[in-house]
């Protein structure tokens, strides 16, 4: 399997080609290749997670002289999920992931940014294995953190249910109201099912392990259901 394109997008060339080998291999495919030579990346995501977060946070502290609430408002919005699926994406990553028949085959689903997300943060940590903390910084400084001008600008850096209740007034002169629905599960790993509604028309649900959680997923659903990701 010829990796260079992959270098090519990152702008870097590895010295030990296993870590790259190793950032793109899911769990999963280990399932069904069980010959592979390398591990899953679940290492190397959980060392690129803290390299990214060090990277990122000395980038926002040296550009912006803010309070650390903001900063930290910033840096969660550049280093989510969805933020690191969409970089993952441009840089095709996607094209050369390792998984298992079917998880390649659920392209579009939820799973699939998250799988995405790892395997950067993954890349990230074998970056900082191969070439050390400069060679992750570089790469982050060109690939991640510029998106921040577009967080700022969008107000996505605000949590779901500030950013929904911001554009619901501001659209159809409505607020938010939230209500449960469900809940299941044992004391320790409950469930919650909430909706939100405005003007008495559910808008869209969201399930978390606290009531606050299935809030915040109800109104990101919100957003994206509405299409109101953008001003």
């Amino acid at each position: 399997m010829d990796l260079s394109l992959l270098e090519v997008n990152l702008g870097y060339t590895f010295e030990n080609k296993k870590l790259l080998f190793e950032a793109i291999t899911h769990r999963s495919y280990l399932n069904e290749n069980r010959s592979w030579q390398f591990p899953h990346n679940e290492r190397l995501e959980f060392l690129g997670d803290a390299v990214l977060e060090l990277v990122v946070t000395e980038y926002l502290f040296s550009r912006f002289g803010l309070e650390e609430g903001i900063l930290t408002s910033y840096r969660a919005a550049l280093v989510n999920a969805q933020s690191l699926a969409e970089v993952s994406q441009d840089i095709g990553v996607n094209d050369f992931l390792l998984l298992s028949r079917g998880e390649a085959r659920d392209s579009n689903s939820k799973g699939r940014l998250e799988i995405l997300g790892n395997a950067f943060e993954a890349l990230v940590g074998a970056l900082y294995l191969d070439g050390g903390y400069g060679a992750a910084k570089d790469f982050l400084n060109r690939i991640l953190t510029h998106r921040i001008e577009g967080i700022i600008e969008k107000g996505l850096y605000k949590d779901p249910k500030s950013r929904f209740q911001e554009e619901a007034q501001a659209r159809v002169g409505e607020t938010p109201v939230y209500k449960s629905l469900d809940e299941w599960g044992p004391d320790h790993e409950k469930q919650f099912l909430i909706g939100v509604y405005l003007g008495g028309e559910e808008i869209a649900q969201g399930v978390g392990r606290s009531k606050q959680d299935a809030e915040v997923n109800a109104a990101q659903n919100a957003i994206e259901k509405r299409g109101w990701n953008n001003h």
